[in-house]
């Protein structure tokens, strides 16, 4: 008796997901952006294992930060737009292999500081107090399941 097949792997469609762009007004460590969220809000951020990607030349690494908000039961997640450290692995021998030393997650978004995330289907970012003066409001951005964040992301998750 043949096992029958309960789905097609090529039939199920990922859904998009949304994340938080977040903009600095002024630039600023992580730990001191940090620092004033957590003096702010109900929250606690903190320094969680870096998001690692791995390139052909470089491995990357990007400082996360995660946070539990007790009322809305939602974990937030800031992930740095930008590489903090970049680990070299083998030698560049091509001229233009389009990888440096330093990535951005976004490569269309490199004035974006933070990437905010949450396992939350509908995420309300808003719960999340900014400091006045440091932060441009968030911008909701829709991922699709054919980018590489949204990739990363899952992994992650």
């Amino acid at each position: 008796m043949e096992i029958q097949k309960l789905y097609d792997l090529d039939d199920i469609e990922c859904e998009d997901i949304t994340i938080g762009l977040v903009r600095l007004a002024k630039n600023i460590p992580d730990h001191e952006f940090f620092f004033k969220i957590n003096q702010i809000n109900d929250l606690t951020f903190s320094r969680i294992k870096d998001l690692v990607f791995n390139g052909i030349y470089y491995d990357y690494f990007f400082p996360r930060y995660e946070a539990y908000h007790k009322f809305t039961k939602t974990c937030f997640t800031f992930i740095s737009n930008k590489s903090s450290e970049s680990k070299q692995k083998k030698l560049q021998t091509e001229l233009f292999s389009g990888e440096e030393n330093i990535k951005f997650l976004l490569n269309n978004q490199t004035e974006v500081e933070y990437i905010l995330h949450s396992p939350e289907q509908f995420t309300d970012f808003s719960v999340i107090l900014l400091p006045e003066n440091l932060v441009f409001p968030i911008q909701d951005y829709n991922l699709s399941s054919e980018e590489e964040l949204y990739q990363i992301i899952q992994y992650y998750e």
